[in-house]
């Protein structure tokens, strides 16, 4: 009777998992993906970001879905990321919005646009403010779908050759600033380049640009600016917010199974929080270790950011006009912008300036 009822019960059990082996095999299937990050390896922040994604998809699918990560130039040039996925080069890419604000001005929502949000307001309006809906709504055109993936928070303004004291040293200054920034300080003398990172050094120390911009302490460190420029500026009111996306092939994403949706999804905000985690350990340090190499650093004058604030919000007005995305997704964001500059005045810019004042010391 024993060993009728255990060859019973163990037909059972085989049967049961012969059925039930196709379902799991159907929602973990195995699948490569190919990914390009606008970042080189040398700037571990950024590509750590991507890096940290990859990696988590990878290891929580028991490498079922497996993401290879590739450089800028590998298999196409940093800023040309998004159009490999949209024509099906590649399934996904690491990279900011405001690289391709030249398709449409809307793109730059995805990084953070001047004297717009900072990182944790940029965060919140992008998850539950309905940011990535409409950042979304116009990726669809370009066979895309985004999600958040790293945000170094506020940058610096970057290096100078020589000291800036209001509006007329700006004139004419030749300097390597990136997105909506170009067009706004260009509207006060500026002359603006886009030269890629990697050439920024060199266009420097021969005096072919007068400053530059390009992250925080942790990669100007690493890019070396002290040595052929010591006049270090801040704040950079064109990234109080600087996030990057993942971009997939639209319709790539849409077959995924729901499972795998959902550890993308995770996936995601954990490369998201690295990037931020990154930089809030990273650029103190560098900062310290550049001052004490030479670095002089200084505030931004007043005098720049109102006058280039009235510039932004002229500019804002005319671009509403000629992109509709842009027009939705910046009244979405001024609106969320404005329910919580309050409380972000009352409790949490106090403490901060409270604790940097006191460092923690009575």
């Amino acid at each position: 009777m024993l060993r009728r009822n255990f060859l019973k019960g163990a037909a059972v059990a085989a049967s049961a998992t012969a059925l039930s082996a196709p379902a799991v095999a159907q929602s973990s299937p195995k699948i490569r993906w190919r990914m390009v990050t606008s970042f080189p390896q040398t700037l571990p922040n950024l590509y750590g970001s991507a890096s940290a994604f990859a990696k988590y998809v990878t290891k929580a699918t028991d490498g079922n879905f497996e993401i290879q990560l590739f450089g800028p130039g590998e298999i196409v040039a940093g800023n040309q990321a998004l159009d490999a996925v949209s024509d099906g080069t590649i399934e996904v890419a690491h990279t900011p919005g405001n690289y391709y604000i030249g398709k449409d001005v809307g793109f730059a929502f995805g990084n953070g646009i001047p004297f717009g949000l900072n990182a944790r307001q940029h965060d919140a309006w992008w998850h539950l403010g309905g940011g990535q809906d409409l950042f979304n709504e116009m990726l669809s055109k370009y066979n895309a779908y985004a999600m958040a993936c790293g945000n170094s928070g506020a940058q610096m303004g970057g290096f100078f050759r020589k000291e800036i004291k209001g509006l007329e040293d700006i004139k004419g200054l030749k300097f390597r600033v990136s997105g909506l920034a170009g067009r706004i300080l260009g509207e006060l003398g500026v002359v603006a380049q886009q030269i890629p990172v990697t050439d920024v050094y060199s266009a420097l120390e021969r005096g072919t640009l007068d400053a530059v911009e390009f992250s925080g302490p942790a990669d100007d460190e690493k890019l070396g600016f002290v040595k052929v420029a010591k006049y270090y500026y801040a704040p950079s009111f064109w990234e109080g917010s600087s996030q990057c996306c993942v971009m997939f092939g639209k319709d790539k994403w849409e077959e995924l199974p729901e499972n795998y949706k959902a550890i993308v999804t995770t996936a995601a905000q954990y490369g998201h929080n690295y990037m931020t985690w990154a930089y809030d350990s990273t650029n103190g340090p560098a900062l310290r270790r550049m001052v004490a190499a030479g670095a002089e650093v200084r505030p931004l004058p007043d005098s720049i950011l109102k006058a280039s604030l009235q510039v932004a919000n002229k500019l804002y007005d005319q671009l509403s006009g000629e992109s509709p995305a842009f027009k939705t997704m910046y009244d979405s964001m001024v609106a969320f912008r404005g329910d919580v500059l309050p409380w972000w005045q009352i409790s949490e810019y106090a403490y901060d300036s409270f604790m940097v004042r006191t460092r923690g010391k009575a």
